[in-house]
């Protein structure tokens, strides 16, 4: 029987434009995203580096470009939290039915942007709705790792067949099913979480 839902945060709850990034880093010169600026990312995920080694790494390889100019570029991947995603997790939440987890690959940079695009008010509204709320960066972990998916189970002695884990990014939801979680990998493009329940899984709980 399901009794946790896990939910990722981008493209599930807040909108993103995934390849904003580098298309905004273009514009600023950065014509490659080279795997060494990759890596620089997943470390600054897993709050390995500080935001300002983070940022450092970038403009000292590129002196033209401002920390401004950089920040600004890195955080246009935030987009929008619509109301009716927002309604709809306090409404579940309101329920007491499932525990409800957060679990995030992010970065202090992004969560500081989420918070500028919904409001601290909405953003604080949204963080209640969770019994657990998760972010790589603070609990130095990062999906797909497997340790971050044995740390959730671990923390809150969960066994994987009762929990829903929901992700937009397949890699996730892959290394996640493998350990024995139920998943669903939502395609941004033409699910909404609000339609969570007919799912076929969840259908039968």
């Amino acid at each position: 029987m399901i009794n946790t839902l896990i939910f990722d945060f981008g493209d599930v709850f807040i909108n993103l434009d995934k390849p904003a990034i580098e298309r905004s880093l273009n514009k600023l010169g950065i014509s490659t995203i080279t795997g060494e600026m990759i890596e620089t990312a997943k470390v600054y995920e897993k709050g390995l580096i500080s935001t300002n080694e983070f940022i450092n790494s970038f403009t000292k390889k590129f002196p033209t470009i401002s920390n401004k100019q950089f920040t600004k570029a890195w955080n246009s991947i935030i987009l929008d939290f619509p109301e009716h995603r927002l309604t709809f997790i306090e409404n579940l939440a309101s329920l007491k039915k499932y525990k409800l987890i957060l679990l995030s690959n992010t970065n202090a940079l992004h969560i500081d942007k989420v918070i500028e695009n919904m409001s601290l008010k909405r953003y604080c509204r949204f963080k209640k709705c969770f019994n657990k709320f998760y972010l790589s960066h603070e609990i130095k972990l990062r999906k797909p790792d497997h340790s971050i998916y044995e740390f959730v189970l671990n923390e809150n002695n969960l066994m994987a067949k009762n929990c829903f884990f929901i992700d937009d990014t397949k890699e996730n939801t892959d290394t996640a099913k493998k350990l024995g979680l139920l998943t669903w990998n939502n395609n941004p493009e033409k699910d909404d979480i609000i339609n969570l329940f007919n799912n076929s899984v969840l259908k039968e709980f």
